[in-house]
C-alpha cells in the first residue's frame, strides 16, 4: 500500500495566514469604526436635533417674553426726567389779575410783552409794607411812555396798579370821557361788565375760607376779547373811554370849579373841536379866531356861538348840581364814613426794573386820573 507523502507546509503559509488575520482584524476594526461612526453621526444628529428643538423653544419662550414686556411697557406711563421749575411768588400775579382799566383792546398783548415785575406791590403786603394788614381795592391803567430798552428806544404801554385804603369799595361807578364825546358818562360799572373781586393769592385758591375774609380786592372785567367782534363799535370803544371814578365829597371836585366846555361843532366840512372858557374867553373874539385860523367858515359863525352857548349853560347846572349833591352826601353821612374817607389813601406802584423790562424810573408820576387826583405815594 503506497502510503502518500504529507506536503511540507510552504514556508508562505503562515505569511498568507497572518496577512489573512490581519485583514480580517482591519475589516473587523473598520467595520466597527464605520458603526461606531454610524453611531455616533446618529446621536449626534438626533442631539442636534433635539438642541435645536430645545433652542427654538427657547427663542420662542424668550420671543413671547419681550412681547410681553413690550405690552406693558405701552400700558406703563413712560419714565421721564424730573423736571424742576421756578417756584411761584405767593402773589405773583396779583398786577396781571387786575384789569388795565382804558387800555386799548388792540394794546394788551404789547403790555404783557414784558416780564414786568411788581415785587414791590407784593412786598407792601408783608409786614412792614405800607399795605400790612389793610383793606385794600386795587386798580389797573397803563400809560403809553416814551422808555428804553436794550439800547433801543419807542413808545411803551407802562402797567400801574393803584392801591385805595379804604373800609369800604372806594366807588361802584366808572366814568367815560374822552376828546371826541360830547359829554361825560359816569355809569354803574355792573354796565361795562366791572366790579371789585377778591384776589385770593395762590396758596390759598383752593380755600373758600379765605375767599370769604379776603382783604385784597380787585377791579375785575367779565368782558372777554373773543366776544368783541359781536359788539358794535360804539360799545367796544366805550372800554377804551372808561376811567375809574372816584368821588371825595369832604372837599370841592375840580369839576365843580371847572370853567371849561368841550365844544364838538358839527361844521362844514369838518367838525371844530376845541375847549372855551367862559371866565377868560370871549365868545365873539373866540368865534372870530377859528374863522381867522380858517378853522370855521364866516356863514356858520352865529350858529357856532348859539352852540357855545347853550354848552355854557350846561356846564354852569352841572356844577351846580354837583355841589348840591355833595352838601346832601355830607348832611346824611355818618361820622364813621366821613373818618373812611378823611383817611383814605392812595398808592400808586410802577414795576421794579428788571434786565427783562424797560427801566421806567424817569418817567413815573403821582398823577391817577381826573377823578382821583394824586396819589399820595409813587412806589
Amino acid at each position: 500500500m503506497r502510503k502518500g507523502k504529507r506536503k511540507a507546509p510552504s514556508k508562505d503559509e503562515p505569511k498568507e495566514e497572518a496577512k489573512s488575520a490581519e485583514e480580517a482584524t482591519t475589516k473587523d476594526e473598520t467595520k466597527s469604526a464605520e458603526e461606531t461612526t454610524n453611531k455616533d453621526s446618529t446621536k449626534s444628529a438626533e442631539e442636534t436635533i433635539k438642541d435645536e428643538t430645545k433652542s427654538s423653544e427657547g427663542t420662542s419662550k424668550e420671543l413671547r417674553k419681550a412681547v410681553g414686556k413690550a405690552k406693558r411697557a405701552k400700558n406703563s406711563k413712560p419714565e421721564t426726567e424730573p423736571e424742576f421749575f421756578e417756584e411761584k411768588r405767593n402773589m405773583e400775579d396779583l398786577w396781571q389779575q387786575v384789569f388795565p382799566v382804558g387800555t386799548e383792546w388792540d394794546q394788551l398783548d404789547q403790555v404783557y410783552q414784558y416780564k414786568w415785575n411788581f415785587s414791590n406791590l407784593e412786598n407792601a403786603f408783608e409786614e412792614g409794607g405800607e399795605l400790612y394788614g389793610k383793606k385794600v381795592y386795587l386798580f389797573g391803567c397803563t400809560e403809553p411812555q416814551l422808555v428804553s430798552f436794550k439800547g433801543e428806544s419807542k413808545v411803551t404801554c407802562i402797567p400801574v396798579v393803584v392801591a385805595v385804603v379804604s373800609p369800604f369799595p372806594p366807588s361802584d361807578k366808572i366814568g367815560i370821557n374822552s376828546v371826541q364825546r360830547e359829554a361825560e358818562e359816569i355809569l354803574p360799572m355792573k354796565q361795562m361788565k366791572m366790579d371789585w373781586v377778591p384776589y385770593i393769592p395762590l396758596e390759598y385758591r383752593d380755600s373758600q375760607v379765605e375767599r370769604l375774609k379776603s382783604q385784597i380786592f380787585i377791579l375785575s372785567c367779565t368782558q372777554r376779547r373773543a366776544g368783541l367782534r359781536h359788539l358794535k363799535l360804539e360799545r367796544v370803544k366805550k372800554f377804551e373811554y372808561c376811567l375809574p371814578y372816584f368821588y371825595q365829597p369832604l372837599k370841592e371836585d375840580e369839576l365843580e370849579q371847572s370853567t371849561i366846555v368841550q365844544i364838538i361843532f358839527p361844521a362844514d366840512p369838518k367838525p371844530v373841536f376845541c375847549e372855551f372858557d367862559w371866565e377868560l374867553d370871549e365868545l365873539e373874539e373866540f368865534t372870530d379866531k377859528l374863522i381867522e385860523e380858517e378853522e370855521l367858515s364866516a356863514d356858520q359863525k352865529d350858529a357856532l356861538k348859539d352852540f357855545v352857548k347853550e354848552k355854557v349853560r350846561e356846564g354852569k347846572k352841572a356844577n351846580r348840581e354837583a355841589r348840591e349833591a355833595r352838601r346832601k352826601a355830607l348832611e346824611e353821612m355818618s361820622e364813621e364814613t366821613k373818618a373812611a374817607f378823611e383817611n383814605m389813601k392812595f398808592y400808586k406802584f410802577y414795576p421794579m426794573p428788571t434786565p427783562d423790562s424797560p427801566d421806567v424810573s424817569n418817567v413815573k408820576s403821582p398823577f391817577i386820573n381826573r377823578y382821583y387826583g394824586k396819589a399820595h405815594k409813587v412806589l
